[in-house]
């Protein structure tokens, strides 16, 4: 189990900045780096004011309104971005991402990384020009329930991987809207979710088709992963508010693991033997029975709060392990991020009904990098 250390506890700090005022990073992200080698040297965002309330509550000594200022005098050595969307739908970190890249900087962005799979290309190459990394904020495949997944289906008692279900609630526009980003914002900021969940623990995605219902807008999908394991991909929309968020099962042989809602996991082993008719117990041996975890919530531990469950602080953390070790991170990556805008642009130019391989060769004309955009403050 993972020691935690608290900010200033750290011998070694790494000098960043932040892109960003809004509601979102004031609950989840800012508040991450109490357990992070951070130190916060200034906070930008158009609303200036804003800005340097944000500097002032988290501990940054200056505030800009503009974000190419705070590149050229800071020097941060890394830099968090989450911001949110231009009016046509474009994802506003993107040409921000390039931005500090082309300062030197490391960059840390929040989902989604890109609106496109040609800007993702575009990233990858300014990453490799500047010798600097992105990394994308994918925070479900850092959440210790999932983490322990990857562990027990990657285990010989676990077997060969063999199908896998993500239940997801969200919609999909009709398809006559899909090539719209504004129509489609809702989908693109979701899909990166089950889509980096689907690709952490099966790979790659080479096959993909699917049905859609149009009075809530749900679907089902039906998957093929280059390892020949089949998968489906339900976006539930309609479901209650109040019911829980999502589910993952993933089938091994004679074994299958469940994640509900994020936080319950439960292992069903193989090995037990309950003959038809002739038994008279459900309850197997211990070497054989699910194994089955779930967090308390009475005391005022880390586990139980959402920035460790949900996987704010580790994604972070593995930022930082990155940034000072000089080696890029191994999750969160711009080719985890390529697998699912792949996925996206699939949703967007295929019909339903059709199965195709991937990836497709999509009938978008993509968009392209544009000038950096003077958006960085929403929320």
């Amino acid at each position: 189990m993972e020691h935690i250390t608290y900010q200033f506890e750290y011998d070694e700090r790494i000098p960043v900045a932040f892109i960003g005022a809004g509601g979102h990073s004031y609950r989840n992200v800012y508040p991450s780096f109490q357990y992070a080698p951070v130190d916060l040297r200034a906070v930008c965002d158009l609303d200036g004011e804003r800005a340097a309330t944000y500097a002032r509550l988290f501990g940054a000594p200056r505030s800009y309104a503009d974000h190419r200022e705070m590149l050229e005098r800071e020097r941060p050595t890394a830099v968090f971005v989450v911001t949110s969307y231009t009016e046509d739908g474009r994802v506003q970190a993107t040409d921000l991402a390039v931005d500090c890249l082309r300062a030197g900087a490391h960059v840390w962005m929040e989902k989604p990384t890109a609106a496109s799979v040609a800007e993702i290309h575009h990233l990858q190459k300014e990453s490799a020009a500047a010798g600097r990394f992105v990394m994308t904020g994918l925070k479900k495949i850092f959440t210790p329930a999932m983490e322990r997944t990857k562990d027990i289906i990657s285990s010989p008692d676990f077997g060969e991987v063999s199908s896998v279900s993500v239940r997801y609630p969200q919609n999909l526009p009709a398809y006559e809207k899909r090539r719209d980003l504004v129509a489609m914002r809702g989908f693109l900021d979701h899909i990166y979710h089950p889509g980096a969940v689907l690709h952490h623990l099966m790979g790659q995605v080479r096959g993909f088709g699917y049905q859609w219902e149009p009075a809530s807008g749900a679907s089902t999908a039906s998957l093929r992963f280059a390892s020949g394991a089949i998968g489906t991909l339900h976006l539930a929309a309609g479901s209650a508010a109040t019911s829980p968020l999502e589910r993952v099962e993933v089938v091994g042989q004679d074994a299958n693991v469940v994640v509900d809602n994020s936080v319950r996991l439960t292992y069903y082993r193989r090995g037990a033997r309950l003959g038809y008719g002739r038994s008279s117990s459900y309850v197997v041996d211990e070497d054989h029975a699910p194994l089955h975890w779930e967090p308390e919530f009475s005391l005022g531990q880390l586990y139980n709060k959402n920035l460790f469950y949900l996987g704010y602080v580790p994604e972070i953390l593995h930022f930082c392990d990155s940034v000072l070790s000089g080696t890029p991170p191994t999750k969160g990556t711009l080719d985890d991020s390529l697998a699912i805008m792949r996925l996206f642009e699939a949703y967007q130019t295929v019909p339903a009904g059709t199965f195709v391989d991937l990836p497709h060769e999509s009938p978008l004309q993509p968009p392209l990098p544009l000038p950096l955009p003077n958006e960085n403050g929403a929320t």
